[in-house]
């Protein structure tokens, strides 16, 4: 097991060695920071002026290395835009959205497990259907669109919760739904098949024929058989759900990383955005590990040997 989180680990820094060296060269062919920095009426000697005190009329391979040494020592560098370390404002934003994505994955979790059951266990029933119905909708829905909806009906129509910002448990409500809508109905979906399959496997019909309760048979042997490809499903979205939160907190105005991703690549503030691909990355590749040490968890047949 050792060895195979080590040559994990390995495999993932190689790979986000090459992602930021891709990002950092399309952000630099994007155009010069320091223009958006200056007035419009900026001279192009302040332009060039700015450049060199930021260190961008170096080569392109000079200004690499240089980050990537930074980045050794823990530096993530300095925001153009708020001349704000990068690791503090992470340190300011990112807890909101890990609050965000923790609760969404958590809402999205409770009605795909309630759904997903009970449409397998009746199938091609009216509750089958809802769910199925409601998943496939759940999925088509833009993101955007059901953030809209939800705000002009729960926030400007109906005045019950607010429309934006942080505070009270009422302003992660529309947010938590917003985000959690789209995962909640694909894993309905996977949770509903993989069931159905399951339900049909001989050990189920073996474990009813000794007579076993019903509920003993769905939790003891058809669920635990689901748990391990609705896992990786479950720590995929998880990833999509920090990673994919850039829409959710711009509708609502939510102050996280998702919002300041979006306002930096805006602002082509350099620094901000290369840190947060490294601090993203490092999140999803120690939870991709983190759900191959489950399959072992969940099933004693899986080795890493």
């Amino acid at each position: 097991m050792t060895g195979y989180i080590l040559r994990r680990l390995l495999q993932f820094a190689l790979v986000l060695l090459v992602v930021t060296a891709l990002v950092f060269t399309l952000l630099h062919m994007s155009g010069n920071p320091a223009a958006l920095l200056l007035p419009a009426n900026a001279t192009p000697e302040q332009v060039e002026q700015m450049s060199h005190s930021l260190g961008l009329d170096d080569p392109l391979y000079v200004q690499y290395f240089r980050y990537l040494a930074n980045l050794f020592r823990g530096d993530l560098g300095t925001s153009y835009r708020m001349n704000l370390p990068v690791t503090r404002l992470i340190r300011i934003y990112l807890p909101h959205t890990l609050t965000l994505a923790g609760l969404s994955i958590l809402f999205a979790t409770a009605i795909s497990l309630v759904l997903g059951i009970a449409a397998a266990l009746k199938r091609d029933t009216v509750i089958d259907l809802a769910a199925t119905v409601g998943a496939t909708i759940g999925q088509s829905m833009p993101t955007f669109w059901l953030a809209i909806l939800l705000l002009l009906l729960f926030g400007v129509k109906l005045r019950w919760l607010p429309v934006s910002g942080v505070g009270s448990w009422a302003h992660y409500v529309l947010p938590t739904i917003t985000m959690g809508w789209y995962s909640a109905s694909f894993l309905t979906r996977t949770i509903r098949s993989n069931m159905l399959d399951v339900l049909r496997a001989d050990y189920v019909q073996v474990a009813r024929s000794k007579g076993l309760p019903e509920r003993a048979v769905i939790l003891r042997h058809a669920f635990r058989n689901v748990l391990l490809p609705v896992v990786t499903i479950w720590g995929l979205q998880l990833g999509t759900l920090l990673m994919g939160s850039v829409v959710t907190e711009t509708v609502f105005a939510w102050p996280g990383v998702g919002r300041l991703s979006a306002e930096s690549v805006l602002g082509r503030d350099y620094p901000v955005v290369l840190g947060l691909i490294v601090v993203f990355g490092v999140m999803f590749g120690l939870l991709n590990v983190c759900i191959d040490i489950s399959y072992a968890l969940l099933d004693p047949r899986v080795t890493y040997d």
